[in-house]
């Protein structure tokens, strides 16, 4: 297997549903939306299986202070091989002069951010205000 990692914001819609729909997530239904929000974040990360999308995480970011990183997933046939790691480690050199690290984690995959250095803080709850159903 010959995964390629780049940066990049242009991703197809089909590509972007089809990995969505991979990990059985809900927002994969919306593909022309996640398109959109992939061109609109500060930077996006992807692994790719020749021309098959294969792995994401994005950015949102105001290039300083603070980096959210919202998606990160692998489809599920090249889970545990290693894409994510180097997903997340191209992501977090690239905002490394940023301080605040910020992602929301399910708890399924808090052994995997933890390897990064990861960690609950203490004292906070994750919220969310959503009219995806």
């Amino acid at each position: 297997m010959n995964i390629t990692i780049k940066e990049t914001k242009d991703i197809d819609k089909q590509a972007i549903q089809e990995l969505f729909h991979s990990v059985d997530w809900k927002s994969g239904d919306y593909p022309e939306d996640l398109r959109q929000a992939m061109a609109n974040s500060h930077s996006v990360i992807t692994a790719w299986d020749n021309n098959k999308l294969v792995g994401l995480i994005n950015a949102l970011s105001d290039g300083v202070m603070t980096v959210y990183f919202h998606y990160m997933l692998v489809h599920r046939d090249y889970q545990s091989s290693g894409i994510g790691k180097r997903m997340m480690e191209a992501m977090l050199q690239r905002y490394s002069s940023i301080k605040t690290k910020v992602l929301i984690s399910y708890e399924s995959a808090e052994e995997f951010y933890h390897i990064f250095g990861f960690k609950p803080e203490a004292g906070t709850t994750a919220m969310f205000i959503s009219d995806v159903v």
